[in-house]
Parts: structure tokens; C-alpha cells; sequence
């Protein structure tokens, strides 16, 4: 009885490897028509012949076009907590820290090319996602200064959650810049590390 039990968990297996084999690649040649025409520019019709399926396939998939934007969002996401999960942050100072979770946001938006990450963060703005999705990054940051308070290296009263939005927003902010071509003569990651020796300052203990 095992061993059949065993042969009939494989076909499930492969049916969902599948699955996950056909999704990767309608996202894959819908990101690279969306890095190319735009997003809008972009119908179905394009991505089910790059992707060479069938209009239904999509629909199997994804519910619309649109839903592209939500697990391209997600992914970076997943990215992060990634990178992050490898990090001992609760062994380091705080500064460190909080300097490690920035460079794996500069890291996951070097990982992409230059052209798709404007279009999709143009998007995820037009969909309103920035409001209405949870705000993970900022509870990123504000884990590592709840650390710091309780190991004594962050000011009593430092409200953690308030200083994770101020610093997600600031990252938010930088790249808005970025893809705006104001930051010229700089970097995401050099306006990120001003932006820590900005709010550091006032949130660390004397002694640090």
C-alpha cells in the first residue's frame, strides 16, 4: 500500500511542476514585452505568442493583465526575504544592519534590467499597490530597531514601526528619483547610505 500510495503522489507532483514550469513562462515573456513596448502597449494577444500558448493558457494562469504586476511585486518580495533570511541582523549593530536590508533592495533592483524596473514600478504606482499592499519592508526595518531596543542601542520611546515607514518611504522615494533621473552624480545605494546617516543619528543611543 506505500509504494502505491508513493506512485500516486508522483503524477500530482509532475502536474504541478508543470503548472509552475507553464505560469514561469508567460511571466517570463510578458516581462520582456512590457521591458520592450510598455505595459500598456502590451496586450494578451502579445503574450500568449511569445510565450507560444494559447489564449486560454493565460487565463488558466493569471486572472489579467494586471495580475502581472501584483506577482512581479510579490517576487521582489520573496527576494527580499530571501537575501535577508541568509543575514544574522540580530547579531549586528543596528547601523549594520539597517545597511544590509538597504543593500539587498538596491541588490534586488540591480537584479532586473534597467528599462523593465521603470515600467513595472510605474505600474505598481498606477495600481495603487504601494497603499494597499501590506507594508513588508517597512515591518523589515522595523524588526531590526525593535532588536536595538532591546539590546539598549536604540533611544527609549523610538516607536520601531514609525521608523520603518519613514525609512521605507525614503527608499521609495529614492527610487521614484532614480527612475526620474534626478539623482544624477549618485547611485541608489549611495542615497540610501545618506539616508541612514541622516536618521541614525537620532535614533541610536549615545553610547553607540
Amino acid at each position: 500500500m506505500a509504494d502505491e500510495a508513493s506512485v500516486a503522489l508522483v503524477p500530482t507532483g509532475r502536474r504541478e511542476r508543470n503548472k509552475q514550469r507553464m505560469r514561469e513562462r508567460i511571466f517570463s515573456a510578458a516581462l520582456s514585452l512590457f521591458a520592450e513596448k510598455g505595459f500598456e502597449q502590451t496586450t494578451i494577444d502579445d503574450i500568449t505568442e511569445r510565450a507560444d500558448v494559447a489564449r486560454g493558457t493565460f487565463f488558466n494562469h493569471f486572472q489579467h493583465k494586471e495580475e502581472l504586476i501584483t506577482t512581479w511585486s510579490n517576487r521582489r518580495r520573496e527576494r527580499l526575504e530571501d537575501k535577508l533570511q541568509q543575514e544574522a541582523l540580530a547579531a549586528v549593530d543596528v547601523s549594520r544592519a539597517l545597511a544590509r536590508c538597504m543593500t539587498a533592495l538596491v541588490d534586488i533592483n540591480d537584479e532586473e534590467p534597467a528599462e523593465l524596473n521603470q515600467v513595472m514600478l510605474m505600474c505598481w504606482v498606477r495600481a495603487g499597490l504601494p497603499i494597499t499592499e501590506h507594508p513588508y519592508t517597512a515591518e523589515v526595518f522595523a524588526d531590526v530597531i525593535r532588536t536595538g531596543l532591546a539590546k539598549g542601542r536604540i533611544r527609549p520611546g523610538t516607536d520601531p514601526l514609525q521608523v520603518g515607514h519613514l525609512l521605507r518611504d525614503a527608499y521609495l522615494g529614492a527610487l521614484f528619483r532614480l527612475r526620474r533621473d534626478d539623482l544624477k552624480g549618485t547611485d541608489l545605494r549611495l542615497e540610501l547610505q545618506r539616508v541612514l546617516d541622516t536618521v541614525l543619528p537620532s535614533i541610536l543611543t549615545d553610547a553607540h
